[in-house]
């Protein structure tokens, strides 16, 4: 994918519950066939449980003050009755096989309102899928009196309102197992009553860690940033973006254990939001063949803001490390592609997906809706009915435009205020004959300054504007409860929503719920929210421009009937096609999808140690073949700057000084470049331009594998790549004996990449038809060469040289080097010898057809479990090789280890005589 290209896919109004719920289960079934283990769970991660704790410590009995003696009893006259003689006592005896009585749980629990779209998704999956929700307790409240503990349940809020917070540090091992007890018994009113088992597992943190993590990173540093705020914007006082890094780094860390601890093979992972971005690396790490998705419920902003961001690498990371990264609109997810390229360097490939060191991460879009069922019942409520003609018989004779937002400073009450006034100004008809009613929820962190501002512009348009029986706006500046918020959605003439940014917002949704029994009236949405794209018959406007915004309220306000009802009729089918249960069955299902991919079906394993130790010493002659960049050195952006270190030249010189051993290193760089650096090791064979040329062991003279190639085609390959380089500042042109190659590392990413897509296409579909070469794409380059010459050439003729080699180290990292990996499939299905016919690359350098004739296929000593052939990168990059290794480093590392392995029997066996 390159975002000059693809265009957004439209959303699909007609697919159904039923319908994604049957493809998610047809899914189920091909991947059961495959083998691929799918354990039927899904552990959601959320930054919350949807519960709250509250906590009153149970009186320990050295609490409890001890009654006064009991005085010595008189003798009585009356004898004792048959039973208390019979026992001995005057208590009545115990019921046969009574349990003893349950102490009464220090612990309530009950509804955590918001995220309701989420957790309704969630909740709707356990029709399907038996699910663990993993998420932070919140703050334990203090509960000055005992409560049911399941009263949640049933209740609507909490039975007894919290007094103070109990620190976490406070609470023994066994009042946590308590609570993470009761909460398995815990059942949501929303779940289905036949459902399969939500289990909620909570996350304990430090009480300064937690609050340094939510109240610091994520909201003084990411949610602004997000919105497009810079975090100096929304501070107070002086304001570092990297104050908070260690407590959100630790919060994830914890998060991360927590989930290893409850997973199993075959479950999904479903990460939720910007708390959690660095989860999906460290289970990356930890459970390195888990299907792990990332929904970001946030905008995500461009990669010119997003850039800003200090810690932007180790965010970028964090987030690539699930197999799939879902948005809530396409733009979202093309602002974060745009952002890995610019900003650490990542390749896009062919499908769309960020490729990281051969991890594929899939990127994809679902926009969230809610429960539109749960919305409609809520609208039949009781209480509305007379809260909607108290309503309009207050306003009667007046148009009434309804907003509710949250009072902060992305939701654009201000702009919505102004526009309003503007309204008034341009359309003076409207004056006396429309009020804007708007309420404002207080947000999470207090803005006295944009109270202050709102209150302002409200006193100032009604001082304008209103008179003795008339004030155009009410402003209402607290939480309204459900009956008066769907009374106002439902009296509404217009219904405006105007952030500044925002994601998915659920009061444009729930608006068009309640109008579909009321007036079916229209609605005013802003550009920049992500629900936009998918309610287009909304009337959609800039919330800074005012004047557009004005006339977007009169055309709304002066809209004909049929008019309405049409858009209202494709806005209530979106809003009811686009649940937030939908929603939920497609993450499963695009995560399944993701699971049976080519990229997903396999893990290369890590190599083992003791495994290539045990051939390395068996064997009495060993092979090394080493490609350069990426597997000796890592890549770097200037080439001539990819020096091998200090360490990778120990182990090549302590390698080459064992007789038994054949080093070569077969790299696609210059021969001259190759001397340089490495040509004063003795015995160190090397191939030059991806096995163009030659230098054996011991000698100084190169031999040429093209001479008797025909090479006309460089020419005209070099006319086209001047063509490219001359429209994309900062490539360049690498002409070699035998290749010649494009590079665009130095250019923009986005542009360089595009310009890549558009030559290759050129050379395969003209050049290469008609010439014998072959085009590859490589690490930000494009490279032609003979098809005749490749790095699995010289493989073949290494092995061919010497058939009495007992032992293969292969290690590569590039797509050039699958070609080696390639060459060393010896051993047909089923063989325990290999065999090997006279290679290209041998019969090449002969002086004569007769000389080249003279060569018969070899028998081969080596064995099949010998052949290590290692790709450096991820373990789920696409590859024909047999084990992996995730860096460089770790190549020189086992290099050296097995160099210390070799030592370490003979230094034995000297100090033994």
């Amino acid at each position: 994918m390159d975002s000059f290209a693809q265009q957004r896919r439209p959303i699909d109004n007609s697919i159904s519950l039923a319908d994604v719920r049957a493809q998610v289960h047809k899914l189920e079934a091909e991947l059961r066939e495959k083998d691929i283990p799918l354990s039927g769970r899904i552990i959601q991660v959320c930054h919350y449980l949807p519960v709250t704790c509250a906590f009153t410590r149970r009186p320990r009995p050295e609490d409890i003050p001890s009654p006064p003696a009991t005085p010595p009893a008189k003798a009585s006259d009356i004898p004792p009755s048959p039973v208390e003689s019979q026992h001995g006592d005057s208590a009545l005896p115990a019921p046969r096989g009574a349990a003893p009585e349950k102490p009464s749980s220090q612990w309530s629990l009950a509804v955590r309102y918001g995220h309701s779209a989420m957790v309704s998704g969630i909740d709707s999956l356990a029709a399907t899928h038996e699910q663990i929700l993993v998420g932070w307790t919140g703050d334990i409240q203090a509960s000055s009196a005992a409560v049911p503990p399941l009263a949640a349940t049933a209740a609507s809020g909490p039975a007894d309102p919290p007094t103070s917070k109990v620190p976490v540090n406070e609470l023994s091992e066994d009042d946590k197992k308590e609570l993470e007890t009761l909460l398995q018994e815990y059942k949501s009113r929303d779940e289905p009553q036949d459902g399969k088992k939500i289990h909620y597992v909570p996350v304990w943190l430090d009480d300064k860690d937690a609050h340094g993590h939510y109240d610091g990173y994520c909201k003084q540093t990411l949610w602004p940033l997000f919105h497009y705020l810079l975090w100096q914007d929304v501070a107070t006082e002086y304001a570092s973006a990297d104050t908070h890094w260690a407590p959100y780094a630790a919060v994830n860390a914890a998060f991360a254990r927590r989930v290893a601890e409850v997973y199993r093979p075959g479950d999904l992972i479903w990460i939720h939001d910007y708390h959690l971005l660095l989860v999906p690396s460290l289970l990356r790490q930890t459970l390195p063949d888990a299907a792990v998705g990332l929904f970001v419920h946030t905008p995500f902003p461009s990669s010119e803001v997003f850039r800003c961001l200090p810690r932007r690498k180790e965010i970028l990371d964090g987030m690539l490390g699930a197999n799939l990264i879902c948005f809530q609109t396409y733009s979202y997810s093309r602002h974060f592609t745009s952002s890995c390229i610019r900003v650490c360097g990542y390749e896009v490939t062919s499908r769309g997906g960020i490729d990281v060191q051969g991890h594929v991460a899939a990127i994809g879009y679902c926009p969230v809706g809610v429960d539109a069922d749960r919305v409609a019942k809520d609208t039949l409520r009781p209480g509305i009915q007379p809260k909607l003609d108290a309503l309009r018989a207050l306003y009667e004779g007046k148009k009434i435009i309804v907003g509710r937002d949250k009072l902060d400073v992305v939701k654009g009450v201000v702009q919505k205020l102004r526009a309003f006034e503007k309204l008034l100004q341009d359309y003076p008809q409207w004056i006396g004959n429309v009020v804007l009613i708007q309420v404002t929820s207080p947000a999470l962190t207090d803005s006295p300054k944009l109270e202050r501002q709102v209150s302002e512009l409200v006193a100032h348009i009604n001082g304008e504007y209103g008179s003795l029986d008339f004030i155009p706006v009410h402003h209402y500046h607290q939480t309204i409860k459900k009956d008066e918020f769907y009374a106002l959605l439902s009296v509404a003439d217009l219904g405006v929503i105007t952030p500044l940014r925002d994601g998915m917002n659920t009061t444009s949704m729930e608006f068009v719920i309640s109008q579909e029994r009321s007036k079916k009236s229209p609605l005013i949405l802003s550009e920049f929210m992500g629900i936009s794209s998918n309610m287009t018959e909304a009337l959609q406007i800039n919330p800074w421009n005012l004047s557009e915004v004005a006339a977007a309220m009169h055309r709304g306000l002066t809209m004909s009937d049929e008019e309405k009802l049409r858009r209202h009729q494709q806005l209530y089918k979106t809003v009811t096609t686009h649940t937030s249960h939908t929603w939920a069955a497609m993450l499963a299902k695009k995560l399944l999808e993701r699971l049976g991919s080519q990229n997903m079906a396999r893990q290369t394993p890590f190599i083992p140690k003791p495994e290539l130790e045990k051939h390395y010493l068996k064997a009495k002659k060993r092979l090394f073949l080493f490609d350069y960049d990426g597997t000796l050195a890592p890549i770097v952006k200037v080439p001539s700057a990819a020096v091998p270190s200090k360490e990778t030249l120990e182990a090549l010189e302590a390698l080459t000084a064992d007789p038994k051993n054949v080093v070569y290193i077969i790299s696609g760089r210059d021969g001259e470049f190759l001397e340089q650096h490495l040509g004063h090791i003795k015995n160190l064979g090397m191939s030059a331009e991806h096995g163009g040329f030659i230098r054996e062991p011991g000698q100084s003279t190169w031999s040429n594998f093209t001479e008797s190639l025909d090479m006309s085609w460089m020419s005209e390959v070099l006319e086209i790549f001047k063509y490219y380089t001359e429209r994309t500042t900062g490539s360049h042109i690498e002409v070699k004996k035998s290749s010649i190659t494009w590079h665009y590392r130095s250019a923009d990413p986005e542009w360089g990449l595009f310009q890549c897509h558009q030559c290759q296409d050129l050379l395969e579909n003209n050049l290469a038809r008609k010439r014998p070469i072959e085009v590859l794409v490589g690490k930000k380059n494009l490279e032609v060469r003979p098809l005749a010459v490749n790095k699995g050439e010289i493989v073949k003729r290494i092995l061919y040289f010497h058939p009495d080699a007992e032992f293969v180290f292969c290690a590569g990292d590039d797509k050039t080097d699958e070609d080696m990996f390639r060459a060393l499939l010896l051993f047909q299905q089923g063989a325990t010898k290999a065999r090997l016919d006279p290679p290209l690359s041998v019969t090449l350098l002969a002086a004569s057809k007769d000389e080249a004739d003279q060569y018969r296929p070899v028998d081969l000593a080596i064995e099949r479990d010998a052949v290590f052939t290692t790709a450096v990168g991820h373990s789920s990059k696409r590859t024909l090789a047999v084990w992996h290794v995730t860096t460089p480093e770790e190549v020189v590392e086992h290099m050296l280890h097995l160099v210390r392995a070799a030592d370490e029997p003979s230094a034995a066996g000297s100090s033994n005589l």
